[in-house]
């Protein structure tokens, strides 16, 4: 049977996609077409050093922005929610594949009014506001639980390929903000980034299964960049492997597009962090450039509705 065009088929036509994934058999590396850093000194808290140091390198640490009572509050508050069976039977609860204790609480900035707060806070929204370059609002929000023993990590993989390809993120103009609540040791399974690897897009072969985000929020497969690629990303480019290890309290931004991975943690020290994914309020999702449906508003919000000052 002949395939009729749709209306979606000729909007997808005409508008531009700069990144393209999962629509080759062979993978590549493309350069980054667009600024990392858009605001300037005036902008908000950063002074020039810190600026600088996003653009080159990618990602940015702020040591111990919060008080060892706010993390307290915040780590007894994710206690709380984790215990709560509610909770645990709402969709938006990720467990771990094998284990079944809780990975992930999504949409948390907006079930939760203390993460709520959180996620406006001027300390964090402020800096996302400076280095997009405009307001901001939350594309995605988490708690992320790492429990020691049995807590599994994250493969290599660019965030942006996902957001591109599943929710339909146009342009490189979005920044992660990860509140860690708990020390972040080289053993407990810390953030490992790839400085300055957000100026090249890997592109990812394979095509997006239905409802894929039901499996990749446990493990993700598809998306991920082969081995060759990363290879030539790091080794191949000169590039390093460094892990962000740091105190409770600490808030780590890095771009969208910056490649980073996270092993699994063998202690007996959780790994515990509130992940805040600001989007430039002029970079609202679109159609999906490489899936066949979108994913549920609690895992890519399509509202963009700007976070308050305050």
């Amino acid at each position: 049977m002949a395939r009729t065009e749709t209306t979606r088929d000729r909007t997808d036509a005409l508008r531009v996609d700069h990144y393209p994934t999962r629509v080759s058999d062979t993978p590549q590396l493309l350069e980054r077409s667009e600024p990392t850093t858009r605001g300037g000194v005036d902008d908000g808290p950063l002074d020039q050093a810190a600026l600088d140091a996003f653009e080159q390198n990618g990602y940015l640490v702020l040591p111990e922005v919060f008080s060892a009572d706010e993390i307290a509050g915040f780590r007894g508050r994710l206690d709380e929610l984790a215990a709560d069976p509610a909770v645990r039977a709402d969709e938006r609860t990720i467990t771990e594949l094998e284990s079944d204790q809780v990975r992930s609480i999504f949409e948390v900035h907006a079930s939760d009014a203390l993460f709520g707060r959180l996620s406006a806070d001027p300390r964090v929204a402020d800096v996302a506001r400076q280095l997009l370059g405009s307001e901001v609002y939350i594309h995605q929000s988490r708690v992320n639980v790492k429990p020691g023993f049995v807590g599994k990590g994250f493969w290599w993989h660019s965030d942006f390929e996902t957001w591109h390809a599943e929710d339909g993120m146009p342009r490189m103009r979005c920044l992660s903000a990860s509140v860690t609540l708990t020390d972040n040791y080289p053993h407990n399974g810390p953030l490992m980034v790839v400085p300055g690897s957000h100026r090249t897009f890997v592109t990812t072969v394979g095509a997006t299964p239905e409802d894929h985000y039901k499996a990749s929020l446990k493990k993700q497969e598809v998306g991920t960049p082969d081995h060759d690629s990363l290879h030539e990303l790091i080794v191949g480019q000169g590039r390093e492997i460094r892990q962000l290890t740091g105190r409770a309290g600490s808030v780590v931004f890095f771009d969208c597009n910056l490649m980073h991975a996270s092993s699994e943690n063998q202690t007996p020290y959780p790994r515990s962090n509130v992940f805040l994914v600001y989007n430039s309020v002029d970079n609202g999702v679109e159609e999906p450039f490489a899936a066949p449906s979108r994913r549920p508003q609690f895992v890519a919000a399509t509202t963009w509705q700007p976070v308050p000052r305050g």
